[in-house]
């Protein structure tokens, strides 16, 4: 068997919350509670497993999501639909535009708790 991501888990405030922003937004669906976690499962079968922090201090990270260039606009429309600030660039570089880098499109925007949420519709060093 190659290896292969099967889960993250992404610490949040409130993870009914978190799970559901994540779900509304990129078009997928929050699944039935695991255990402490509410999962979020993305076609290619990695689950984003979102928890109660056990702290209050939430360190953000990173989410890239690779998408076709329909879900691409559907996601951003759902992204501009409901205001949220949106950059080019990692760091918030960019804001209200997009990117084509490797001849795609790209577009950072946060969660509810900060941590970076990236489509985009071409892999980095894809050339294009």
């Amino acid at each position: 068997m190659s290896v292969q991501l099967n889960h993250t888990i992404v610490h949040s405030s409130d993870k009914r919350a978190s799970a559901e922003f994540l779900a509304r937004i990129m078009g997928l669906e929050v699944g039935p509670p695991y255990g402490p976690f509410l999962p979020v499962q993305t076609s290619n079968a990695v689950t984003l497993d979102y928890a109660d922090s056990l702290t209050e201090t939430i360190i953000p990270q990173h989410y890239a999501f690779l998408v076709s260039e329909r879900e691409f606009d559907e996601i951003f429309g759902r992204v501009r639909a409901a205001g949220l600030p949106y950059w080019a660039g990692p760091l918030h570089h960019g804001p209200g535009e997009i990117n084509h880098n490797d001849g795609g499109r790209g577009v950072y925007f946060d969660d509810p708790d900060g941590h970076a949420l990236e489509i985009i519709t071409r892999p980095y060093g894809s050339g294009g």
